[in-house]
């Protein structure tokens, strides 16, 4: 990919665990190298970057489909929201949702498509993960995938989501204060999007923190708190039994199932 986009590539940034990233220099102007592991998950990835054109997220700069590369911006200072320090990071999240919020492509796969899947697998995934948490939860979770899908919203309300937009994938840019990468896009429900932020340890892991974040997010985006509470309960559940966070989440998961 450096032969054919006449690149200078750096050496990769330390933090890529699914996909091969590092620094590129494209015609003297700053660029990122993205070789994706080929996964459900990042089908789409360039398609949702394209659809953004660079409004709340990197431009895509070129895409090798064949060979699962991307060019994309590099945000500059590139400093996560994470380890930014800011003293109020769900103002980032507040303003960078509605810009994400755009009619969705139509090849993308739909959240509840996504959702049938999770409800599906997660008992199989709990007994593989060794039963860590207690039966409930995935209970729960199951069941509220039953009552999203058994009363969906209407099909004008779904738009491209974002969803895995925590503090890690916002990063400090010089065009604009913070950019999302790394999208893992569906079509879905705007109330969907909150998940991924609600239950991101970065950002306080506390009952309070949790639902202070549900709470202000789904008041000041206008969004419907049950739905996104439930959105969440499912999501986070459904990747707790693979993920590096899986105390947290299921932390998270019962400050939801009781704080409804």
């Amino acid at each position: 990919m450096a032969a054919r986009w006449s690149l200078t590539v750096g050496e990769p940034f330390p933090t890529s665990s699914v996909s091969w990233a590092a620094p590129a220099t494209a015609a003297g102007r700053p660029a990122v190298l993205k070789v994706q592991w080929p996964h459900a998950e990042c089908e789409h990835e360039a398609l949702a970057l394209a659809t953004w054109a660079g409004d709340g997220a990197v431009r895509l700069l070129a895409h090798d489909p064949g060979r699962h590369a991307l060019l994309l911006e590099r945000c500059e200072p590139g400093t996560t929201l994470a380890a930014a320090g800011d003293p109020d990071p769900l103002a980032a999240f507040v303003d960078l949702l509605p810009r994400l919020w755009v009619a969705p492509p139509a090849a993308l796969r739909t959240l509840a498509d996504e959702a049938r899947a999770w409800r599906a697998s997660m008992p199989g995934a709990w007994e593989r993960a060794g039963r860590p948490c207690e039966r409930r939860l995935v209970d729960a979770a199951c069941s509220l995938v039953d009552d999203l899908l058994a009363d969906p919203p209407a099909e004008a309300d779904h738009v491209l989501v974002h969803q895995d937009l925590h503090a890690e994938n916002v990063l400090a840019a010089d065009r604009r204060p913070w950019l999302a990468i790394d999208p893992k896009p569906l079509a879905g429900e705007r109330a969907f999007a909150c998940a991924p932020i609600v239950r991101d340890p970065d950002l306080g892991h506390g009952r309070a923190d949790v639902l202070g974040r549900l709470d202000r997010l789904t008041s000041e985006l206008g969004l419907d708190r049950e739905r996104a509470r439930a959105w969440t309960v499912v999501q986070t559940t459904a990747w707790s039994f693979t993920s590096t966070f899986a105390a947290e989440h299921h932390q998270t998961v019962r400050w939801l199932l009781e704080g409804c």
